[in-house]
């Protein structure tokens, strides 16, 4: 089975799921991709992408988690693990890899999901696609 493969399994998982994605943390890029809805462009796609890195990655999550880690006495380290994101008609469920921490799942779907599934949906796709992660 193929990564794109592996993204359509999921998707089909859940009831009015759009995209299922791998998204390299370090350079944004798209890894793999399944996407049944045509509105959902390769520019748009792209775009959610490089959002994604921001909200994981950024500049300034860093140097929050720098200062949280040093409230806390510890080292500092990645501590945003999952994101969940509402638009007008879609909701966005992104989660690290636990084992690749430098990737992200993410699943996108419309507002007629329900969240919990959509959570337990990625969440359960997760094992599978560390298979596809460098």
């Amino acid at each position: 089975m193929s990564l794109s493969q592996t993204c359509q399994t999921i998707l089909e998982k859940v009831d009015d799921g759009l995209a299922c994605a791998l998204i390299d943390l370090e350079s944004g890029l798209l890894l793999g991709i399944h996407n049944r809805a045509t509105h959902l462009t390769e520019a748009y796609l792209d775009a959610v992408a490089a959002a994604s890195v921001e909200m994981f990655r950024g500049r300034n999550v860093r140097v929050v988690e720098d200062m949280i880690s040093q409230h806390r006495g510890d080292e500092s380290m990645r501590m945003i693990q999952e994101i969940q994101m509402s638009t007008e008609r879609t909701y966005h469920f992104m989660s690290v890899l636990p084992e690749k921490k430098h990737m992200l799942a993410m699943l996108i779907t419309g507002r007629r999901t329900n969240l919990g599934m959509g959570w337990a949906t990625l969440r359960a796709g997760l094992p599978e696609l560390s298979r596809y992660c460098p």
